[in-house]
């Protein structure tokens, strides 16, 4: 997929906010007076509003993947593109200003209350950002705790295993100093026997010298 529910989401609002402007931007040339200043009062709020949302996809634009995000921001440049085009219309739109009006046909008071609202609604923008990177926090605290205790788990059986290990070689060398003593034993009970078949054949010669000495010159 390539980006997420909510930039989707978002890029329809987008869309359809563009698309009234559109509509709004051709309608324009044929309005006058009182209805022209309320028709630009609207265009203005879509305007910030598509801003405002730009802004928001920019946001979700960077937290996607690389290989989706060189997409996405290519796309963020075209809307862009739309709505400075819808604006450069508006201000070149032959809008009559009458004194004590600001742009647009604004006068000072209505472009106050524009301001504030696009304030409330950047705001309100940064807080769900805010709310956004602690639930990540949030997230990534919880996995790293997970983590954590997988770790410790991995560390103890291991610590268990190399105590066995342990063990085992105790239990070896054991068996190889036992071993050791059993082959002295078997070692000295060879001197031992060959000592005495030493013994046997010397008392062996002994006597057949005595018979043989015997029987030819007694």
């Amino acid at each position: 997929k390539m980006s997420s529910e909510k930039f989707e989401t978002l890029e329809d609002d987008l869309n359809k906010i563009i698309d009234e402007l559109k509509e709004s931007d051709r309608n324009l040339s044929s309005q006058s007076g009182e209805e022209r200043k309320s028709a630009i009062r609207r265009v203005e709020r879509k305007l910030e509003d598509a801003n405002i949302i730009v802004q928001e996809l920019e946001s979700e634009a960077k937290l996607a993947p690389v290989n989706y995000r060189t997409q996405m921001l290519g796309r963020l440049r075209h809307y862009r593109n739309d709505i400075d085009q819808l604006a450069r219309n508006l201000k070149r739109g032959n809008v009559s200003v009458t004194p004590g009006m600001d742009n647009y046909g604004f006068d000072r008071e209505e472009r106050l209350e524009t301001s504030n609202r696009a304030k409330l609604l950047q705001g309100h923008q940064s807080l769900q950002r805010t709310s956004e990177s602690i639930a990540r926090s949030h997230q990534i605290a919880v996995e790293t705790d997970h983590i954590g205790v997988e770790i410790i788990d991995e560390l103890g059986q291991q610590r268990e295993t190399l105590l066995r290990t342990k063990d085992r070689l105790v239990e070896t060398d054991d068996n190889l100093a036992k071993s050791r003593n059993i082959l002295k034993g078997m070692a000295r009970r060879l001197v031992t026997n060959k000592l005495i078949m030493a013994v046997i054949i010397l008392i062996e010669l002994a006597i057949l010298g005595g018979v043989v000495y015997w029987k030819f010159f007694s």
